[in-house]
């Protein structure tokens, strides 16, 4: 299973998180944290002298902090120097700040979140929605998104039971629907729309979003009446299902005139940063 990439928010800060699943941790930014607690405009340098002026540190840094991929303001996604929670609680040891213990409280309840997540999967649906709209995501795309997750998740669930484990087999099989409905691969689709490790469905319009989930659900409902077993019967079912939101696809552009692939992302029908109830960070 993939990672997970959130950006959290301490206080209007934004603070980007990854969740390690093999190691069922949090990993921090470290500048993002850095930030969050003395509101300093150049976190980078700011650690610099933290590093200089505290050898111990340096070197616990230097140990202990891997660089990790977390996405910045512009899309991109770049390496930067991140910290669990023990590593972060640390480096808080070295910032005169009053902002040192609400912080600690905050990250406290950001691993407590994650783990009632595991054990209740519903509050994660929760937990999205509530991203969602933080990211400026409007009400009726947002209902659209959660009930595709869910159909996704019953797709998957069907696999499964089918015998198909391999995240390979995965990604094989959701290749091979998206290029019978749409046209193209999930990385031509990405590559159309200009993104690079972004998820596609969160940059997916509605009707992308309503045709995808016409495919995975068709193809649900029939793996439950003819109980595939592997990936080739799996394959079959698939692009069945997949067909019948190609199908659908042509039907409508026929009608609007127009391919409903879209190079439309989210950037470009969310509101703009300077919109948000945040402010934007400068990119680490």
């Amino acid at each position: 299973m993939s990672d997970i990439e959130k950006i959290q928010l301490f206080e209007s800060k934004k603070v980007r998180t990854v969740w390690n699943e093999k190691e069922e941790k949090w990993y921090f930014s470290v500048l993002d944290v850095i930030e969050a607690l003395t509101d300093s405009k150049d976190p980078t340098d700011y650690f610099k002298k933290m590093r200089r002026r505290e050898a111990g540190l340096a070197e616990y840094v230097g140990t202990n902090c891997p660089q990790v991929e977390m996405l910045t303001p512009s899309g991109k996604h770049r390496k930067t120097l991140a910290g669990e929670m023990e590593v972060i609680l640390r480096i808080i040891e070295s910032i005169p700040s009053k902002k040192a213990e609400p912080f600690k409280r905050w990250m406290a309840q950001v691993a407590a979140e994650r783990i009632n997540q595991m054990i209740d999967p519903e509050r994660s649906i929760d937990q999205a929605v509530a991203d969602y709209r933080r990211l400026g995501y409007s009400e009726a795309w947002i209902n659209q998104r959660i009930k595709t997750i869910e159909i996704r998740k019953g797709l998957t669930d069907e696999w499964k039971r089918g015998g198909v484990t391999k995240e390979v087999d995965f990604a094989f099989l959701t290749d091979l629907m998206s290029k019978t409905w749409s046209g193209l691969t999930t990385k031509e689709y990405k590559k159309y729309k200009g993104l690079t490790k972004e998820n596609l469905r969160d940059n997916m319009t509605n009707m992308e979003l309503l045709l995808n989930a016409l495919a995975e659900e068709t193809a649900t409902e029939i793996s439950k009446q003819r109980n595939p077993e592997g990936l080739s019967e799996n394959a079959g079912i698939a692009k069945e299902g997949a067909e019948v939101a190609k199908t659908a696809k042509e039907e409508v552009e026929k009608r609007l005139g127009h391919s409903i692939v879209s190079p439309e992302k989210a950037i470009d029908y969310i509101k703009s940063p300077e919109e948000l109830p945040f402010p934007k960070p400068d990119e680490q």
